[in-house]
């Protein structure tokens, strides 16, 4: 999951720098079909032997910098390959995308190599010659400073949480980066060539919680303080362990409930919990409920009667996506990723880009569109008779 061969990126007997890491949104821990080379669903930033950044000083000055670029294309400049994110269960390596609209140099992450590792965000990435590259149809001006500027096709958008990355925080606004790190107003559409206009009270310095969009996949920027403020794999299992030695039961057919090991995630078992989505109540499987009046995928609870979706319950595996440690007792609408409270409730209010200029909410763990009037529900298990 980290970075091949972090091992040489310290010296010996030393534990290695890492400014960050960079999580893909849509993905419950990995890729479909498993984290491979440079192509993965977390990319975690370390310090190099050596700074590798440009520094031309009248445009933004930096004192031996460290670059990271991040892209569609597999050639070789490129640290971190990210292709488009499918919603939902089309979310698999056998889902072909016909034309990516993610650039093959989209963006690339400069972080300072003395404390207190300042990362900053710049649009486009260099080349095999390593030059900047940009699309034929990329916007491209020339600053009063005579320095050239311009911005990816499609746009790299960076949205900053107001109160940093915790169960306070509040959306912030969605903003354009050029070239040099400037900001920007949001362009009509996504390929507009009119850029918007300067907003130079705004820098780009990525924040815990920061979000990038590619326009095909939205990454999670989370600084190293950050991670370790976070749970982890290892507390996500004991999360699941508690909840199945309580020994939830389906409270119409009275079997045992469990959630399935974080490495059976993708596999529906017999006794994974399910829910009423309109309702929050758990049940095991059951194939009653239908309504000739309904949706395919609706039923009736029988518990409360509430009509709504029927759907299996997965666990969010994907630890950089919590605010918080707190015990998973809520699920997302409609796809059943289940996670904290209050790591819901953020998700839940976060706008996120979709298409050209459109906006909504979705699950972190499968990229699905949210819906229903707060996003999420309250799961309602029912504990053994016994």
């Amino acid at each position: 999951m980290f970075s091949p061969g972090q091992e040489e990126h310290c010296a010996p007997n030393k534990e290695p720098v890492k400014y960050g890491e960079l999580v893909v949104l849509g993905y419950n821990g990995a890729l479909p079909n498993g984290d491979r080379g440079r192509r993965k669903s977390r990319f975690a930033l370390y310090k190099r032997p050596k700074a590798n950044g440009v520094k031309p000083s009248t445009v933004h000055v930096i004192s031996t910098p460290q670059a990271s670029k991040v892209g569609r294309s597999t050639e070789s400049p490129i640290d971190f390959v990210v292709t488009d994110t499918i919603s939902g269960t089309q979310n698999t390596d056998e889902a072909q995308i016909t034309q990516s609209t993610i650039s093959r140099f989209a963006c690339r992450i400069v972080c300072d190599r003395n404390e207190p590792y300042t990362a900053r965000i710049f649009a486009a990435g260099f080349d095999s010659s390593k030059n900047i590259f940009l699309g034929e149809k990329a916007a491209k001006w020339k600053n009063p400073d005579g320095h050239m500027d311009g911005l990816t096709t499609n746009g790299v958008l960076v949205m900053h949480p107001r109160g940093g990355f915790t169960e306070e925080s509040q959306p912030g606004v969605w903003r354009e980066i050029s070239v040099c790190g400037d900001v920007y107003t949001l362009r009509e559409t996504r390929s507009a060539q009119q850029r918007g206009k300067l907003v130079e009270s705004e820098t780009n310095v990525l924040q815990d919680g920061s979000l990038i969009d590619l326009c095909g996949a939205t990454l999670l920027w989370r600084t190293a303080d950050g991670l370790f403020h976070t749970p982890t794999q290892k507390h996500i299992e004991a999360l699941r362990q508690e909840i199945n030695a309580a020994r939830p039961q389906c409270p119409v057919g009275l079997n045992t409930l469990a959630f399935p090991s974080i490495n059976r995630k993708e596999v529906v078992e017999e006794k994974q919990p399910w829910a009423y989505l309109s309702c929050g109540h758990v049940h095991g499987y059951h194939n009653w409920g239908h309504r000739s009046d309904t949706e395919a995928n609706e039923r009736e609870c029988p518990m409360c009667r509430t009509v709504g979706p029927y759907v299996p319950l997965w666990l969010g595996c994907e630890a950089g996506f919590y605010v918080d440690a707190g015990p998973p007792t809520h699920a997302f609408t409609p796809c059943g990723h289940v996670c904290s409270e209050k790591s819901a409730k953020y998700w839940s209010q976060i706008p996120l880009p979709h298409g050209t200029h459109a906006f909504h909410a979705a699950c972190p763990f499968c990229a699905t569109q949210l819906v229903g009037e707060q996003n999420c529900i309250k799961l309602i298990f029912q504990g053994p008779i016994d």
